[in-house]
């Protein structure tokens, strides 16, 4: 028997949620589209037990098998978007960190330079008038 890896045992209970959903999804869609577990297994070229893990949500299951599932019903096109670096919120959420911290360090830049070249003005009136 083999050993869960430790990041399966640390998935949060929300992941482990989608995760049995994605596998009820898997299974509503063999059913309205009339495949036995015996035929969907043998489409994807695992075994029934494999399908029955998956349909159950099983965390375990490899990624490729889910293609193969998804591929099924024409929607492994889907997974190209998973990690697309667009829907990366929190990757979107640093940058716009950053970006508001160069923002605020650029304004802060231009107000003491401001502030310098009145300053040098105001001892030049004042150097020339001595």
């Amino acid at each position: 028997m083999s050993r869960t890896p430790k990041a399966i045992d640390q998935l949060p209970p929300a992941t482990l949620a989608v995760i049995e959903k994605l596998g009820a999804d898997l299974a509503v869609a063999r059913l309205r589209r009339k495949e036995s577990l015996a035929s969907w297994a043998k489409r994807m070229g695992v075994s029934i037990s494999t399908l029955q893990r998956l349909e159950a949500g099983d965390p375990t299951i490899s990624l490729g098998i889910v293609a193969s599932a998804l591929w099924l019903m024409s929607r492994d096109g889907a997974i190209a978007d998973l990690a697309a670096p667009a829907n990366d919120r929190g990757a979107l959420e640093l940058e716009v960190l950053a970006a508001e911290a160069l923002g605020r360090a650029r304004a802060r830049a231009s107000q003491e330079a401001r502030i310098r070249a009145t300053v040098n003005k105001t001892q030049g009136v004042v150097n020339a008038l001595r």
